[in-house]
C-alpha cells in the first residue's frame, strides 16, 4: 500500500510513510471488508460514513507538514485511522465526532494502540461547533467532510504559522484547502487535488 499507492503517487514526507506503514489500517474497517483494508479506495465504515482512502490520508497530512511538536485539531474522527496517524506524528490530537457510536469505536481501536495522546468529543447536536475553544489556537486542524466554505470558525482556532486542510466545494465533489495563517495573522490560501468526502454536517457546512 505504502511503496504502491502513497510513495508512488508523490508522498515523499519521511515520517507520513513511516506513520503510514506503523498505522494498522485493518483494524479500523468493518469485519467485511478486511480483506479491502489496504486497497487503494475509501470504504464504508457504517452510518453513512467512510474510511478515507490510504493515498487521500497522507495527503493531507502531508499537506499539515507535522514535526511532532503540535497540537492538532481534527474535525470528523469516522474510524479512527486518521486520528491515528496524527497522533503518530504530534504532540497531541483534539479529535470531534458527531456521531456516537463511530466516536466510541474510534476510541477503542485508538487504544488498542496505546495511542493515549488523543482527545475525542462526541459533538452529536445539530448546533454543536467545530470548536474546541478551550484548546486553542492549534498548530493544525484538518476537516475530513466536505464543506461549502471554509468555516471561520476553523480559521479562528488558528495559531500563527498554523495550518488548515479542508476540502470544500459541492456535496458531490471538493477541492482539498490548505489555508495557513501567516505571522501578520493574515491567512493564505491555495487548493490541492479535487476529491470527495461526506458532506460535513452543521451551521458550517450541510444540514441533514
Amino acid at each position: 500500500m505504502v511503496q504502491e499507492q502513497i510513495a508512488g503517487r508523490g508522498i515523499s514526507n519521511r515520517r507520513v510513510l513511516d506513520a503510514m506503514l506503523a498505522v494498522p489500517r485493518h483494524i479500523f474497517v468493518q469485519e467485511a471488508f478486511a480483506a479491502q483494508a489496504y486497497s487503494d479506495s475509501a470504504l464504508p465504515i457504517g452510518e453513512k460514513q467512510t474510511i478515507s482512502q490510504p493515498y487521500m490520508v497522507a495527503l493531507m497530512t502531508e499537506l499539515l507538514a507535522l514535526t511532532g511538536k503540535e497540537k492538532v485539531l481534527e474535525v470528523g474522527t469516522g474510524s479512527g485511522y486518521q486520528t491515528a496517524i496524527l497522533a503518530t506524528l504530534a504532540d497531541r490530537v483534539y479529535t470531534l465526532e458527531r456521531i456516537r457510536p463511530l466516536a466510541l469505536r474510534a476510541r477503542k481501536c485508538l487504544d488498542s494502540l496505546r495511542l493515549f495522546n488523543v482527545m475525542l468529543r462526541i459533538n452529536d447536536c445539530e448546533g454543536s461547533p467545530l470548536s474546541w475553544e478551550d484548546e486553542a489556537p492549534f498548530d493544525a486542524i484538518i476537516v475530513t467532510a466536505g464543506a461549502p466554505a471554509i468555516p471561520q470558525v476553523l480559521t479562528d482556532q488558528l495559531a500563527i504559522g498554523g495550518r488548515l486542510v479542508i476540502p470544500v466545494g459541492n456535496e458531490s465533489e471538493q477541492s482539498l484547502v490548505r489555508v495557513v495563517r501567516l505571522e501578520d495573522g493574515s491567512l493564505e490560501s491555495d487548493a490541492s487535488v479535487s476529491c470527495r468526502f461526506v458532506p460535513l454536517i452543521g451551521k458550517q457546512g450541510w444540514s441533514r
